[in-house]
């Protein structure tokens, strides 16, 4: 019992400190989202630029 009651008083008086160690994982989630949102937007604009590039329009009847 009484070693109980240290570890209740112990842990009350100087309490475990959090791990702060690197980023949430929020954040990290959020920097993952943007780097893929990067390189999508990177690999439509290559497509919209070949295909601008190499398009070539003919108009009917001619």
């Amino acid at each position: 019992m009484a070693r109980l009651l240290n570890l209740i008083v112990g842990t009350l008086v100087n309490p475990p400190r959090p791990d702060e160690r690197g980023l949430s994982q929020s954040t990290e989630n959020v920097l993952l989202l943007t780097g893929a949102v990067a390189v999508a937007f990177l690999v439509i604009q290559a497509v919209r630029t070949f295909i601008s590039g190499n398009l070539v329009l003919t108009l009917p009847g001619r």
